[in-house]
């Protein structure tokens, strides 16, 4: 097979989260450990930084990633989902894993996996780890792909851990309060593993420091630290979330600088320069000017409070919103969120999740937004350009897939 009919193979012949959803997810870690230890357990060739959350947990790994480089560490980075690539999860120093190795690695374990029949998630965490160790990377930083306890990458003993927030996603998988979803994710701290929480709530604080009590872990909470200050530190991602992601982080490093030789200089380089050197996307991105188009993947109600906010404040002639999102979110939180005073592009991403445009646009009307519907993100870009002056600000977003279409139809 050569590349695209082994991404064919992958895609269809195991479950896709980012296509399906709750239909793809798959509870419990027994195929992972038996994936885990044919592959001869390749986690175990490298130090690991584990990073969960509801929201905040991309960027934080990106910027993690991006000042372990530029301290000079060969850095492995896992994420999710991609939004172009599929090469995009899986990273050393910045560089996607390449083709041949994908193909070559699906050939040469397909024989063994296929009656396990995994999940697409467990498939590819398999092959990510199994890459890193034969790529020989000092550190990875492994992302979360859904809650903690029970997801496939929880099988690691990390240096550290970082949970950025609690707030209401996945409510099918992970219960629907937030004390149950902090348990979830809680899952990920380990005995004796320092870990560092972003926000906390009255709730949620509570079931984090229990079960750090309980595993006997060090345990930070960034809002009642004084992290170190770094005068005029430049931070490349622009999102108004961006604020507490680094107060996180900058909480976080002197955990990592007890472990890693990791200077001011290098702090500041990965902050300025995140998306150069680990190849993010998406994060309040702006793809031109005149009229400005910016896109971001906030996708929840947690996540759309802080781009509603930042849209808020734009300075600009009219403001438009493109905006789809996937039909398993809580889609009228998310609407009751938004600015009434904008032109609305209703759309709908090139996944199954994707709820139709003419149903968002039902029930956006219903939250006092009005607005015109699209097929395809493509078609409510282009009408939305053409029907701006140079002072506009046109914003695309409501979910990573749309996001995704966007970036792919910018690339042409």
């Amino acid at each position: 097979m050569n590349y695209q009919e082994t991404l064919n193979y992958l895609f269809h012949s195991a479950p896709l989260f980012q296509q399906l959803g709750s239909a793809a997810y798959k509870e419990g870690l027994e195929n992972t450990h038996l994936l885990d230890a044919h592959l001869q357990h390749p986690h175990r060739f490298f130090h690991t930084i584990h990073v969960a959350g509801t929201n905040g947990k991309g960027s934080c790994s990106h910027t993690l990633a991006a000042i372990l480089q530029a301290a000079g560490y060969r850095t492995g980075l896992y994420t999710s989902p991609h939004l172009i690539d599929f090469r995009e999860r899986i990273r050393i120093n910045g560089k996607p894993v390449s083709q041949e190795y994908v193909v070559r690695f699906v050939e040469k374990e397909r024989s063994f996996f296929e009656p396990l029949h995994p999940s697409f998630f467990e498939l590819t965490t398999a092959l990510a780890f199994r890459y890193f160790a034969d790529e020989q990377v000092e550190v990875a930083v492994v992302e979360v792909g859904l809650g903690g306890r029970l997801d496939c990458t929880n099988i690691i003993c990390p240096d550290l851990s970082l949970i950025t927030n609690i707030s209401f996603d996945h409510t099918q998988q992970l219960g629907d309060t937030l004390e149950k979803i902090a348990a979830e994710k809680a899952g990920i701290i380990k005995p004796n593993v320092p870990v560092v929480i972003g926000q906390t709530l009255p709730q949620t604080r509570e079931v984090f420091l229990q079960k750090a009590q309980a595993v006997g872990a060090p345990i930070f909470f960034a809002q009642e630290q004084e992290p170190p200050s770094y005068p005029h530190l430049e931070v490349e991602l622009k999102g108004l979330c961006q604020s507490k992601n680094t107060r996180t982080l900058l909480t976080a490093l002197p955990l990592l600088q007890a472990r890693y030789d990791i200077r001011e200089e290098h702090i500041r380089q990965g902050f300025a320069h995140v998306c150069e050197l680990t190849g993010l996307m998406g994060r309040w991105q702006q793809l031109q000017s005149s009229p400005t188009l910016v896109c971001d993947t906030g996708h929840n109600v947690d996540g759309m409070t802080y781009i509603a906010r930042q849209l808020r404040r734009q300075v600009c002639r009219r403001l438009r919103i493109i905006i789809g999102v996937a039909g398993d979110k809580d889609v009228a939180g998310i609407l009751a969120l938004l600015p009434d005073q904008a032109d609305y592009y209703f759309t709908k991403a090139s996944v199954k999740r994707a709820l139709p445009e003419e149903e968002l646009a039902r029930l956006a009307a219903e939250a006092g937004l009005r607005g015109k519907t699209y097929p395809d993100v493509r078609t409510a870009v282009r009408a939305a350009l053409q029907q701006s002056r140079p002072d506009d600000f046109v914003f695309v977003g409501g979910s990573s897939f749309v996001v995704a279409d966007l970036l792919a139809a910018a690339r042409g």
